[in-house]
């Protein structure tokens, strides 16, 4: 039995909308590739058609991973008042310097540090799980130990 994949309302609609623009538009660019390849003529040494058989294998290979994802997908719906840190809440830190940070605690598969999303699973989303607020939460790493201390909790919107 494979693990669940945790995903937001949000995230759950995106890898929808791509599982659909792949089966769809995608599967539609690929066929006219091989259609104009075939005009080329001989497929032996048709570098058009290599590379549209490329395509449709990588295109087949994430359709059939995103049907893995979304069979296996829990939708976690943001608690409105939440009283500690869980999958889908934003949580606001402070670090000892001062510095405010505002996280989104979501799946791995939709981790994206870069726009404040971690997953639940990397080391700063597991020792914020279950945490609440005023709660002080130390994280040791390579450049030594980070205390952050937690300000606020809300639902992910």
């Amino acid at each position: 039995m494979k693990k669940p994949v945790y995903l937001t309302p949000e995230g759950y609609k995106r890898l929808q909308e791509e599982l659909n623009y792949l089966k769809t538009t995608k599967r539609s660019e690929i066929s006219r590739d091989f259609e104009q390849a075939l005009e080329e003529g001989d497929l032996r040494e048709n570098a058009g058609y290599d590379e549209a058989r490329r395509s449709m294998w990588q295109n087949e290979a994430r359709i059939a991973q995103l049907e893995d994802l979304l069979a296996r997908a829990v939708v976690v719906e943001g608690n409105h008042a939440p009283e500690e840190v869980s999958l889908g809440t934003v949580v606001e830190l402070e670090t000892e310097a001062g510095e405010r940070l505002s996280l989104a605690i979501v799946g791995s598969h939709e981790a994206d540090v870069f726009s404040g999303k971690i997953s639940d699973e990397s080391p700063l989303g597991q020792a914020l799980l279950g945490r609440k607020v005023g709660d002080v939460v130390e994280l040791k790493g390579k450049r030594g130990v980070q205390v952050y201390t937690i300000l606020e909790i809300k639902p992910l919107t």
